[in-house]
């Protein structure tokens, strides 16, 4: 069976996922838009938080702000994002986190996006760590460095050639796909064939039409993603799963688990 579970708060994650059936969490380890990571918040600190979510069975992976840019040409944005990104690992690799999932991010208009994918090279090449980082897909932006196939595959290449590449996997995110203008019909086997592999499934509908490049997430059944679609990439990235759905996903996870394959 796949192992499904839910984006949660971190201070109560174990108690949240108990209420909604999960199998596994994704937590912020800091406010998403701030620059500093500061003490975890969780009674009882680091480790009581590893203690309590091995003790629940559970499965931790670890979504990093939204403000990392690592690709950005900007030097105030890209020096702080890899100061950030190296920080969310280290404090990863303390709660026993399976995997960071780091959005693509962009260049601004006028750069060449060569020096997008090449600043992602340059990143991984000085992290350190040995939790995988999860490169997520994303919905929009012109000169975003995750969004279209063709742009991945050239992210991909750029951190093939970082020393640390093996540490890198790909985490793909369904409303993102759908927005983004990707056909879900064969999303999941086309990222596969640039990355080989795909380590997460964000398991979101989507409230507005495919291509629209809008980013919003809403529950099962409530967007414009054909049940099939949506169902059928899930079931054919054959990846752990996160919803990021909105209000109580406990009947996200249950609609999943009824469709899914066992």
């Amino acid at each position: 069976m796949v192992k499904i579970g839910a984006h949660v708060g971190l201070a109560d994650a174990v108690s949240q996922a108990k209420e909604l059936g999960a199998d596994q969490v994704q937590v912020f380890l800091s406010d998403p838009q701030q620059w500093k990571i500061p003490d975890l918040p969780y009674e009882g600190g680091v480790d009581a938080f590893r203690a309590d979510v091995e003790a629940a069975g559970l499965d931790v992976y670890v979504h990093a702000p939204y403000i990392v840019n690592v690709a950005s040409t900007n030097n105030r944005i890209r020096i702080p994002s890899r100061k950030l990104l190296q920080a969310t690992m280290d404090r990863a690799a303390e709660v026993g986190a399976r995997g960071v999932v780091v959005h693509g991010g962009n260049v601004t208009a006028g750069d060449d996006p060569a020096k997008g994918f090449d600043n992602w090279r340059k990143a991984i090449d000085a992290l350190e760590t040995d939790v995988p980082v999860l490169v997520e897909n994303t919905a929009g932006g012109e000169h975003s460095m995750a969004r279209t196939l063709d742009r991945i595959e050239q992210l991909w290449a750029a951190i093939q050639r970082a020393d640390g590449a093996g540490v890198v996997g790909f985490c793909l995110d369904t409303c993102h796909a759908w927005a983004g203008g990707l056909d879900l019909t064969e999303v999941a086997h086309q990222i596969r064939a640039v990355t080989g592999r795909i380590d997460l499934v964000h398991a979101n509908d989507s409230r507005d039409q495919a291509g629209s490049g809008a980013d919003r997430h809403i529950n099962f059944g409530q967007g414009t993603i054909p049940e099939e679609q949506l169902v059928g990439v899930i079931a054919a990235a054959g990846a752990p799963v996160i919803c990021e759905t909105k209000g109580d996903m406990a009947p996200d996870i249950a609609w999943l688990r009824e469709r899914l394959p066992a």
